[in-house]
């Protein structure tokens, strides 16, 4: 007999593996674009030192933005099938 739990933990794996190549696609499309902004600056003279900081502060605050939600995602995922690991652990018993 196929149980709910099991079922749910499915639905689990298959999301945080959606969601894993999801990421995975955004953050190689935010990689092209950061090395885009980096050739475009090299070739900004008349750009400012003060704009290259501004700009090169914002994409290190985007990477890390994006690295803290998917750690935070990931945690949150390990949270759930956790939960499903006790219910059925204890349900088995």
């Amino acid at each position: 007999m196929f149980e709910p739990n099991q079922m749910l933990k499915q639905m689990l794996d298959f999301n945080k593996t959606a969601f894993d190549n999801s990421f995975k696609a955004m953050s190689t499309i935010a990689d092209q674009n950061e090395k885009m902004m980096n050739t475009f600056l090299a070739q900004a003279n008349w750009l400012p030192e003060d704009g290259r900081k501004v700009i090169q502060d914002w994409v290190d605050a985007y990477r890390k933005g994006c690295q803290d939600f998917k750690k935070t995602a990931d945690e949150n995922y390990k949270k759930v099938a956790d939960f499903f690991d006790s219910a059925q652990k204890t349900r088995s018993k």
